[in-house]
């Protein structure tokens, strides 16, 4: 199968993919962890910046982590970026700087977990190692008719298939990624476009509908919270979420989580008074922003506050002018917010 794989491949290569064709590591390194989860036409023009900021390891080994959080801004799920130059630091200080080709040795970095790790061999290093992604696990799915699609199932497929073109295994594995993202679709797959139609299992038994397995998926709870934007004379203040947890690293409002019972502004001037030690006056609310996360839905109410009195601890906290904003690197969901409501007062 690999020999009309490779050919549709060849005919076809995707030009929307800027590091097709690249051989740097270091570069399919920063592109593997940056489409993890996110689609490559998401993460081609980030790629690019990302680049053109910091173009070898050790540029962003020594890169403060706000900047390249600043980069990241938008493209979401943040703990990658944080990972990503924690990866570059430890590539430097054991490494030498060179991006390690054994699978082995590149699951020790931070943030890359199996499919990274043979993304990265196998493009940048010519190894025969899978790299299984959504795409490819549908695709293998219905070539073998996998009832379970067992990881041991799948890597068993992906090396058979490997074993047919041992000279070309990162073109193998891009191609199996790109035919499950263009024509092996989930929904509505063109098996008449497709150069495995006839070797496909799945589409000779009328299975393709049901392979993979679906997970059905519970809906995600909604979280209702409230946050202040609080001015205190031309400045607003902004604190800086604990790089451990959601939105690791970030800048944001104070907020406070929500019961029903209790009034947003009652929340926020209390939340306000008891964790940061001010008196503010709580007003209008500006806007309702909505996000979806992978495990829960935000509804945020975010109110205008005034500041009476009281000092904040300095190290995660700050009172920013408006001009500081564009410096600093928040959850996408806040910047329309900012840039319309926020940073023109």
């Amino acid at each position: 199968m690999a020999a009309p794989l490779l050919e549709w491949f060849d005919a076809r290569r995707r030009d929307v993919v800027a590091w097709r064709g690249e051989r740097d590591p270091y570069a399919i390194l920063v592109a593997e962890v940056m489409t993890q989860q996110t689609r490559v036409e998401t993460a081609a023009p980030y790629h690019r910046r990302f680049m053109d900021r910091f173009p070898d390891v050790r540029t962003l080994a020594e890169a403060e982590e706000d900047e390249v959080l600043g980069l990241w801004e938008g493209l979401g799920y943040y703990a990658r970026a944080r990972n990503l130059r924690r990866a570059a630091r430890r590539v430097v200080s054991e490494y030498g700087g060179r991006i390690p080709g054994a699978v082995s040795e590149l699951r020790t970095l931070p943030g890359v977990g199996p499919y990274t790790a043979g993304a990265v061999a196998s493009v940048a290093f010519g190894l025969p190692e899978p790299a299984v992604d959504g795409n490819a696990r549908r695709v293998l799915s219905r070539l073998g008719d996998l009832e379970t699609a067992s990881p041991s199932e799948l890597d068993r497929a992906a090396r058979t298939l490997l074993g047919e073109a041992p000279e070309r295994p990162g073109d193998v594995n891009q191609a199996l990624m790109d035919l499950g993202s263009t024509v092996c679709t989930p929904r509505r797959p063109r098996c008449g476009a497709c150069p495995l139609s006839n070797r496909c299992l799945a589409r000779l038994r009328g299975t393709v509908g049901q392979r993979p397995p679906l997970k059905r998926r519970a809906r995600s709870p909604e979280r209702v919270e409230a946050a202040a934007v609080v001015r205190r004379g031309r400045r607003v203040l902004v604190l800086r979420r604990p790089s451990d947890g959601l939105l690791g690293g970030l800048w944001d409002f104070p907020s406070v989580r929500l019961s029903s019972p209790t009034p947003p502004a009652a929340a926020l001037t209390s939340a306000l008074r008891e964790r940061f030690g001010l008196d503010c006056r709580v007003g209008e609310e500006i806007r309702v922003l909505r996000h979806t996360f992978s495990h829960f839905r935000l509804r945020l109410a975010v109110h205008w506050a005034c500041w009476r009195s009281g000092e904040v601890e300095r190290r995660r906290h700050r009172w920013v002018g408006a001009g500081e904003f564009g410096d600093l690197a928040f959850p996408a969901y806040l910047r329309r917010l900012i840039d319309e409501d926020v940073s023109p007062r």
